[in-house]
């Protein structure tokens, strides 16, 4: 098969054949047809996120159909689509495991990370942690669902009943996450990179009722806020934006140093959280939420072969909505 394969940090991807995988115990062989690539993938490739598999195929918001089921998986079809998220492994018996944290397992494995992904034409994945897809979504418009969408959720039920909320950071979650906000009736305020006229121009059109640069404060102070952009400067400006009691959440699974700031901005009971991974109850639940709104995915493809193109639109904030590789 094909695939894109990081050979080692801050190198460019390189198209290789490498063998079809085979099937362990509980595992799917599924045939890749598209894989949305994430921020994460970018802190991977760049040497942020230490320690992956080396050599390594990305991608952890994978769509795909079984081609392949292990002999004790009994719940699956041949033929039938499936999702694949971040989380790909946990070990069912750690003190986080039986609580119901399985997020925070302590020998949890990750798709594009521990384990290989889905920027290829085929992978394997771990039967417990694939998800049944909607058919109602096209291949393309599901996937980033699958992070983009799954961690949003997650870091948007951290805010309870937060009616006034601000997005830092409007890329995959966050033009996901508006549209279940609004299907709520909360409003949102979008803070971009500064001087990014085209990205607030595109809050707007999904329904933002206030859209302006990041180190600005907001015309009211807010309920809530949500810190989807890497930036750690951004949680003390966030913690200036929300009102007393308010709620700031960090949704990335990296960040930057975050600058001393002075306590009198977190007083108040003020909350700064942070989230981390996601669990099987979040993907269910929002999988099953997403086409009661409908929610629908703003989508740039690309092929599997511009892999590194996707990655560096990305990074340089070229992208409306989520950027998603296409396998033929």
């Amino acid at each position: 098969m094909r695939a894109m394969i990081l050979e080692s940090p801050r190198q460019p991807l390189r198209l290789v054949d490498v063998p079809i995988p085979s099937l362990n115990a509980g595992q799917l062989l599924i045939r890749v047809h598209a894989c949305a690539v994430c921020r994460t993938d970018l802190h991977i490739v760049d040497g942020e996120l230490t320690h992956p598999k080396l050599p390594l195929i990305l991608g952890h918001q994978i769509v795909g159909t079984v081609e392949g089921i292990a002999r004790d998986v009994h719940n699956f079809q041949i033929g039938q689509r499936v999702g694949v998220p971040w989380l790909g492994y946990t070990c069912n018996s750690c003190p986080y495991c039986l609580s119901h944290r399985e997020n925070l397992c302590d020998r949890a494995q990750f798709t594009g990370y521990n384990l290989d992904g889905g920027y290829a034409e085929y992978t394997v994945a771990d039967h417990r942690f694939c998800f049944p897809l909607d058919p109602s979504y096209s291949d393309w418009q599901v996937a980033p669902l699958l992070c983009g969408g799954l961690i949003g959720y997650r870091a948007y039920r951290m805010i309870g009943e937060a009616q006034k909320l601000g997005f830092y950071g409007f890329g995959s979650s966050a033009h996901i996450l508006i549209q279940l906000a609004r299907h709520q009736n909360r409003q949102v305020f979008a803070f971009t990179r500064s001087g990014d006229i085209s990205g607030q121009e595109f809050a707007r059109q999904l329904g933002t009722v206030w859209a302006g640069d990041s180190d600005v404060l907001p015309p009211e102070p807010l309920d809530a806020a949500i810190i989807f952009a890497p930036v750690g400067k951004l949680v003390p400006a966030a913690l200036r934006a929300v009102a007393k009691g308010g709620v700031v959440v960090c949704a990335g699974i990296h960040m930057s140093d975050i600058p001393s700031f002075p306590y009198s901005i977190l007083w108040e009971e003020r909350v700064l959280r942070s989230v981390a991974n996601l669990t099987r109850q979040d993907g269910e639940e929002f999988l099953a939420l997403a086409p009661q709104v409908p929610i629908h995915t703003e989508v740039n493809a690309f092929p599997l072969t511009q892999a590194n193109e996707a990655l560096d639109a990305l990074r340089s904030g070229k992208i409306e909505g989520s950027a998603v590789l296409v396998v033929e």
